[in-house]
């Protein structure tokens, strides 16, 4: 977002408050977790519902035209959804949280709704560009497989506007015999005679011999094992960092430093949405299951 055009409309406005705010659809709408606003013909927000469904989510319905939107984009997105992105007053936004809600803890939900019922002048800025809240484990899991796709929505490498990782100094990966379609593979990592497929490798990751990764974000790992270390591991029985050979992985995210023993399958064969088996070092959320932290999957282990 152009930030500056934000403000500026913001100070143009003369609005108390200003909400960033999305075009959607219905599927989208009906799915997700946004708050939606009901405007007028000038983008003013007459209403806000946190999280509607049913005759409710359909009665936020509005002309999405007077933001801007072509008429053929206005039918197919006719829900405004807030971004969780504000501009305030000062002297507005101060006696909202000194004298109004002194205890609150959530804009969206409290301040945000609160506000268009005290008639304070709330105004919709319009981004119709790429922007996604991964705060759900789907949303994450989803937007991070995204980034595979030819080409995708978002690109950290627009020349103009370059997005660069921090620093880390690793070499790069070593890839032994392996086979890789439709992923991204990070620095200082492993793989070693594997099948990938449309997958994220986070770095320092370690993967061996027919190994298949399908639909997973593998965020990789803070340290390496050397192969003293490995070979120790071995010799006792214990699982190293990393995947163990002849492993089977779908739609997962595994977090970093787990270690993922042999013939171990995660699949989910059964559609289970939710479960939380913390004991055996992951659970499952929205039908995507998530390894812990510096879990250990014992070798042969089934999900």
């Amino acid at each position: 977002m152009d930030y500056m055009a934000f403000v500026q409309n913001h100070r143009q406005s003369g609005a108390d408050i200003t909400i960033s705010s999305l075009p959607i659809d219905d599927k989208r709408a009906g799915a997700s977790d946004f708050g939606l606003m009901k405007i007028d013909n000038k983008g003013s927000v007459l209403s806000f519902s946190e999280k509607p469904r049913g005759d409710e989510l359909k009665a936020m319905a509005v002309d999405t035209t007077v933001l801007g939107l072509s008429k053929d984009e206005a039918v197919k997105k006719p829900y405004i959804a807030s971004m969780g992105v504000y501009l305030f007053k000062k002297e507005i936004l101060l006696n909202l949280l000194r004298w109004r809600f002194p205890t609150a803890n959530d804009f969206g939900s409290e301040i945000i709704p609160a506000s268009a019922s005290d008639k304070k002048e709330l105004q919709a800025y319009l981004f119709n560009d790429y922007w996604e809240d991964i705060g759900t484990v789907r949303s994450f899991f989803e937007e991070n497989l995204a980034l595979t796709e030819h080409p995708p929505r978002f690109s950290f490498y627009d020349a103009a506007k370059p997005i660069y990782t921090s620093r880390r100094n690793l070499p790069p990966s070593k890839i032994d015999s392996s086979k890789i379609f439709d992923s991204i593979i990070s620095p200082g990592s492993f793989l070693t005679d594997c099948h990938i497929d449309h997958s994220v490798v986070g770095i320092r990751s370690r993967i061996t011999a027919n190994v298949h990764l399908k639909d997973t974000v593998m965020l990789g790992a803070d340290f390496y094992e050397t192969e003293g270390e490995v070979a120790s591991l071995v010799a006792e029985g214990r699982v190293t960092v990393g995947i163990g050979e002849n492993t089977k992985i779908r739609e997962c995210i595994i977090d970093k430093n787990a270690r993922i023993g042999k013939n171990v399958i995660i699949a989910n064969s059964e559609g289970i949405q939710e479960a939380d088996r913390t004991s055996e070092g992951f659970y499952i959320r929205s039908g995507v299951t998530v390894i812990f932290k510096n879990a250990v999957i014992e070798d042969g282990l089934v999900i």
